[in-house]
């Protein structure tokens, strides 16, 4: 059985999410641990991926460009978790597709065990689609978890040095159907099974959150940083 860190967190801007989980990879290694975090947001927001063009952002929406790659994602009625992996942990030995699979297993087993029946997809994105202006939740990929067809979770990583940062979010394409707080339940005892964890609650430190702040203000929150692309 290992142990995580589990972080029960708040609504917050897009640019002090963003940062948050930034900061979170930054200083895994740190930690010495994995954290998982829940997450929500203060306003109607799209976060576009590493490599996307800023262009692509819907209008009418705050936007915010993630450290991660993937397509647009919408964040409005959506339920958003991070996790992330201090290098050397085991699962960051695991090849990209893998680690996919096995995050993406314990989303799956949370949303079971709702009365939901949702089955990881086998697909991939066709060469034909423009990856700089593509909405995550309309091309599902391998490993990516659908409902009746229709994809409703979607994740997306970055590795560095530091380790590896997971970020997912679930959309059912409207409000969600299920009360937070039941599917925050039935998403961490899916974690708990299919990871074998012990959760410890977290509470960040003041360095961290000067961490966080910083990055909130000297990048995220810049248009210079959202409009650019690597």
């Amino acid at each position: 059985m290992e142990t995580w860190d589990f972080w029960q967190d708040g609504l917050a801007a897009p640019a002090v999410n963003m940062a948050t989980d930034e900061a979170l990879l930054l200083t895994a290694r740190r930690r010495g641990r994995p954290l998982l975090r829940f997450y929500g947001w203060d306003r109607p927001a799209v976060s576009i991926g590493y490599v996307q063009s800023l262009s692509s952002a819907p209008t009418g929406y705050a936007v915010v460009r993630r450290p991660t790659g993937g397509g647009i994602v919408y964040h409005d009625f959506d339920f958003t978790y991070t996790v992330a992996f201090p290098s050397g942990h085991w699962l960051t030995g695991l090849d990209r597709i893998r680690s996919y699979a096995v995050l993406n297993e314990s989303v799956q087993r949370g949303l079971s065990l709702l009365d939901l029946q949702p089955q990881l997809s086998s697909l991939e994105i066709s060469p034909e689609v423009d990856r700089a202006t593509m909405v995550c939740f309309t091309h599902p990929t391998r490993y990516d978890i659908l409902l009746d067809g229709r994809k409703i979770a979607g994740s997306a990583q970055r590795r560095t040095q530091d380790g590896l940062l997971h970020q997912g979010s679930i959309h059912f394409g409207g409000p969600l159907p299920i009360a937070r707080d039941k599917l925050a339940e039935a998403l961490l005892q899916g974690f708990k099974e299919v990871m074998d964890l012990e959760l410890i609650d977290f509470k960040p430190e003041d360095d961290l959150l000067k961490l966080i702040a910083t990055l909130a203000t000297s990048k995220y929150s810049l248009a210079d940083w959202n409009a650019k692309r690597p």
